[in-house]
Protein backbone atom coordinates (compact mmCIF):
# COMPACT_ATOMS: atom_id res chain seq x y z
CA UNK A 1 0.00 0.00 0.00
CA UNK A 2 1.07 3.54 -0.86
CA UNK A 3 0.14 6.46 0.85
CA UNK A 4 0.64 10.29 -0.44
CA UNK A 5 3.32 12.45 1.62
CA UNK A 6 0.20 14.36 2.80
CA UNK A 7 -1.77 11.42 4.16
CA UNK A 8 1.40 10.69 6.85
CA UNK A 9 1.25 14.41 8.00
CA UNK A 10 1.60 14.88 11.65
CA UNK A 11 -1.31 16.92 12.47
CA UNK A 12 -1.66 18.44 16.36
CA UNK A 13 -5.17 18.72 16.81
CA UNK A 14 -6.07 15.41 15.17
CA UNK A 15 -3.96 13.73 17.37
CA UNK A 16 -5.16 15.33 20.21
CA UNK A 17 -8.67 14.57 19.69
CA UNK A 18 -8.17 10.59 19.05
CA UNK A 19 -5.62 10.79 22.79
CA UNK A 20 -8.78 12.59 24.49
CA UNK A 21 -10.93 9.23 23.22
CA UNK A 22 -8.78 6.51 24.79
CA UNK A 23 -9.40 7.16 28.68
CA UNK A 24 -13.37 6.77 27.07
CA UNK A 25 -12.52 3.54 25.69
CA UNK A 26 -10.67 1.95 28.30
CA UNK A 27 -13.66 2.92 30.43
CA UNK A 28 -16.58 1.08 28.40
CA UNK A 29 -14.20 -1.72 27.56
CA UNK A 30 -12.78 -2.46 30.84
CA UNK A 31 -14.53 -0.66 33.48
CA UNK A 32 -17.01 -3.66 34.67
CA UNK A 33 -15.44 -6.40 33.66
CA UNK A 34 -14.21 -9.19 36.06
CA UNK A 35 -10.94 -10.08 37.55
CA UNK A 36 -10.88 -12.94 35.27
CA UNK A 37 -10.46 -10.60 32.53
CA UNK A 38 -8.70 -7.98 33.24
CA UNK A 39 -5.96 -10.25 34.51
CA UNK A 40 -5.83 -12.99 31.49
CA UNK A 41 -2.93 -12.98 29.67
CA UNK A 42 -2.15 -15.10 26.30
CA UNK A 43 0.87 -16.53 27.34
CA UNK A 44 2.95 -15.96 30.04
CA UNK A 45 5.17 -13.07 28.67
CA UNK A 46 1.95 -11.07 27.28
CA UNK A 47 0.71 -8.17 29.15
CA UNK A 48 -3.20 -8.76 30.83
CA UNK A 49 -5.66 -5.30 30.29
CA UNK A 50 -4.70 -4.82 33.57
CA UNK A 51 -1.20 -4.63 33.23
CA UNK A 52 -1.82 -2.48 29.89
CA UNK A 53 -4.03 -0.06 32.86
CA UNK A 54 -1.10 0.01 35.14
CA UNK A 55 1.38 1.16 32.00
CA UNK A 56 -0.77 3.65 30.47
CA UNK A 57 -1.12 5.58 34.18
CA UNK A 58 2.45 5.12 34.39
CA UNK A 59 3.31 6.70 30.60
CA UNK A 60 1.17 9.15 31.74
CA UNK A 61 3.13 10.31 34.76
CA UNK A 62 6.41 10.02 33.36
CA UNK A 63 7.02 9.84 29.66
CA UNK A 64 5.20 11.86 27.58
CA UNK A 65 5.06 15.19 29.40
CA UNK A 66 8.36 14.88 30.65
CA UNK A 67 10.07 14.00 27.04
CA UNK A 68 7.81 17.05 26.03
CA UNK A 69 9.74 19.02 28.05
CA UNK A 70 12.97 18.71 27.32
CA UNK A 71 12.44 18.53 23.63
CA UNK A 72 11.38 21.74 24.22
CA UNK A 73 14.05 23.15 26.70
CA UNK A 74 16.61 25.47 25.92
CA UNK A 75 19.33 23.08 26.83
CA UNK A 76 22.52 22.46 24.54
CA UNK A 77 22.18 19.04 25.12
CA UNK A 78 18.30 17.40 25.33
CA UNK A 79 18.50 13.39 26.89
CA UNK A 80 15.56 11.81 27.82
CA UNK A 81 16.07 9.75 31.15
CA UNK A 82 15.68 6.18 31.02
CA UNK A 83 12.03 4.69 31.13
CA UNK A 84 10.64 2.07 32.78
CA UNK A 85 7.54 0.51 30.98
CA UNK A 86 5.82 -0.28 34.38
CA UNK A 87 5.74 1.48 37.41
CA UNK A 88 8.09 -0.17 40.44
CA UNK A 89 7.00 -3.57 41.84
CA UNK A 90 3.51 -3.13 44.30
CA UNK A 91 2.51 0.52 43.15
CA UNK A 92 -0.68 1.11 41.52
CA UNK A 93 -0.51 -2.75 41.24
CA UNK A 94 -3.85 -3.30 43.27
CA UNK A 95 -6.12 -0.66 42.14
CA UNK A 96 -8.91 -1.91 40.13
CA UNK A 97 -9.85 -0.90 36.83
CA UNK A 98 -12.42 2.01 37.78
CA UNK A 99 -9.98 3.53 39.68
CA UNK A 100 -7.15 3.03 37.44
CA UNK A 101 -8.85 4.15 34.61
CA UNK A 102 -10.32 7.07 36.52
CA UNK A 103 -6.71 8.40 37.07
CA UNK A 104 -5.35 7.60 33.93
CA UNK A 105 -8.37 9.86 32.10
CA UNK A 106 -7.21 12.72 34.91
CA UNK A 107 -3.81 12.54 34.39
CA UNK A 108 -4.15 12.38 30.31
CA UNK A 109 -6.90 15.38 30.77
CA UNK A 110 -4.13 17.41 32.81
CA UNK A 111 -1.31 16.58 29.75
CA UNK A 112 -3.76 17.20 27.06
CA UNK A 113 -4.40 20.61 28.35
CA UNK A 114 -0.59 21.28 28.98
CA UNK A 115 0.37 20.63 25.27
CA UNK A 116 -2.55 22.52 24.53
CA UNK A 117 -1.21 25.69 26.65
CA UNK A 118 2.28 25.31 24.41
CA UNK A 119 0.41 26.72 21.42
CA UNK A 120 2.62 24.64 19.17
CA UNK A 121 3.64 25.67 15.60
CA UNK A 122 4.61 23.38 13.04
CA UNK A 123 8.40 24.16 12.94
CA UNK A 124 9.41 23.22 16.30
CA UNK A 125 8.24 19.50 15.16
CA UNK A 126 11.89 19.00 14.22
CA UNK A 127 13.23 19.71 17.71
CA UNK A 128 15.57 17.26 18.35
CA UNK A 129 16.53 14.94 22.00
CA UNK A 130 18.65 11.91 22.46
CA UNK A 131 16.51 8.75 23.16
CA UNK A 132 18.71 6.19 25.45
CA UNK A 133 17.68 3.52 23.25
CA UNK A 134 16.85 4.68 19.76
CA UNK A 135 19.08 7.71 19.50
CA UNK A 136 18.04 11.49 18.04
CA UNK A 137 14.10 11.72 17.77
CA UNK A 138 11.88 14.50 17.30
CA UNK A 139 8.66 16.57 18.49
CA UNK A 140 6.61 15.43 15.73
CA UNK A 141 7.60 12.07 16.48
CA UNK A 142 7.22 12.30 19.72
CA UNK A 143 3.80 13.49 19.45
CA UNK A 144 3.11 10.79 16.64
CA UNK A 145 4.13 7.98 18.69
CA UNK A 146 1.72 9.05 21.68
CA UNK A 147 -1.32 8.97 19.55
CA UNK A 148 -0.11 6.12 18.12
CA UNK A 149 1.09 4.04 21.33
CA UNK A 150 -2.28 4.47 22.48
CA UNK A 151 -4.40 2.59 19.13
CA UNK A 152 -1.01 -0.25 19.94
CA UNK A 153 -2.27 -0.68 23.67
CA UNK A 154 -6.42 -0.47 22.80
CA UNK A 155 -5.55 -3.45 20.26
CA UNK A 156 -3.30 -5.35 22.28
CA UNK A 157 -6.41 -4.89 24.92
CA UNK A 158 -9.20 -6.31 22.96
CA UNK A 159 -6.86 -9.01 21.45
CA UNK A 160 -5.89 -10.47 24.79
CA UNK A 161 -10.10 -9.97 25.52
CA UNK A 162 -11.32 -11.81 22.12
CA UNK A 163 -8.37 -14.84 23.04
CA UNK A 164 -10.49 -15.57 26.42
CA UNK A 165 -12.98 -17.28 24.19
CA UNK A 166 -10.62 -19.02 21.08
CA UNK A 167 -11.66 -22.09 21.98
CA UNK A 168 -15.05 -21.30 22.54
CA UNK A 169 -16.23 -19.81 19.21
CA UNK A 170 -16.19 -23.20 17.24
CA UNK A 171 -16.15 -23.38 13.60
CA UNK A 172 -16.28 -19.66 13.79
CA UNK A 173 -12.66 -18.95 14.63
CA UNK A 174 -11.80 -19.31 10.47
CA UNK A 175 -13.43 -16.00 10.42
CA UNK A 176 -12.08 -14.44 13.25
CA UNK A 177 -8.29 -13.08 12.56
CA UNK A 178 -7.55 -11.59 15.70
CA UNK A 179 -7.59 -14.95 17.25
CA UNK A 180 -4.10 -15.49 14.75
CA UNK A 181 -2.34 -12.13 16.02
Amino acid sequence: MTSTGDADSFRLPEAIALLETTPGVLQSLLQHLPHDWLHFKEDSDAWSPHTVLLHFVHNERTNWIPRLRVLLSKDAVRKFAPFDQLPKDGELAEEPAAQLIAKFAQLRQESLSFLRGLDLRSDQFDRRAEHPTLGTVSLGQLLATWVVHDLNHLHQITKSLAKRYQASVGPWRRNLAILDL
